[in-house]
């Protein structure tokens, strides 16, 4: 039980990450930079559980692109938004994924991604490495 109480932080972490890579708003930058200037987990901990969190957030925004898209084509969105995200995501592919961080419109390359059935793995790669490089500079930011 003290090694779950004491990690978490983490689980605070994680779930932070994950929250912010879906629709909702969530704050993972300012607890990542926390904790990294805590100086409580080692570094590499800390980047390892941001990014995979909000890789797998990202990745159930993908996984919702993909339902939907099995019931309505891709070729006519109802959302503006999404529209302009399914314009990005077939004129550049996998690279766009690399800015899934980006606020509102990371969101849209994930739901596009998936809509438009990018293959599962290439997507995830390359969410993931979008999103370790950004947390990778927060913590080298304030650790």
């Amino acid at each position: 039980m003290d090694d779950f109480i004491a990690a978490f932080p983490l689980w605070g972490l994680f779930v932070s990450a994950f929250v912010s890579a879906t629709l909702a708003p969530g704050g993972s930058e300012a607890v990542l930079a926390y904790l990294a200037h805590q100086a409580e987990f080692p570094l590499l901990v800390l980047l390892s559980t941001a990014t995979s969190g909000n890789t797998l957030g990202a990745l159930t925004t993908w996984l919702l692109g993909f339902w939907t898209g099995r019931r309505y084509p891709a070729d006519r969105p109802d959302d503006p938004r999404r529209h302009r995200a399914v314009i990005a995501v077939r004129r550049w592919g996998f690279p766009i994924l690399l800015l899934s961080w980006l606020p509102v419109v990371g969101d849209g390359f994930c739901f596009a991604a998936g809509w438009l059935r990018l293959p599962f793995w290439g997507s995830l790669l390359a969410i993931a490495a979008g999103k370790a490089l950004r947390y990778a500079a927060i913590v080298y930011a304030f650790a």
